[in-house]
């Protein structure tokens, strides 16, 4: 069976630095935006808010 999911990407994405993601409450889809098709990623919904709250509070210093 093939499902469609509704997409979505952050407000803060640029044109060429984004990733996509489908919350279908198990299991939260990423993907890349420029390549649909290509493969999607699977967390689970408690990884990914471990994941996003990491991202929000500065656990991951910039290299540049």
């Amino acid at each position: 069976m093939t499902h469609q999911h509704t997409w979505r990407k952050s407000s803060y994405s640029d044109d060429g630095n984004c990733v996509e993601i489908a919350d279908t409450h198990e299991p939260v889809l990423v993907r890349d935006s420029k390549n649909s098709a290509g493969p999607v990623l699977r967390f689970d919904p408690e990884q990914w808010r471990v994941f996003t709250a990491a991202v929000r509070d500065g656990g991951f210093a910039s290299r540049t």
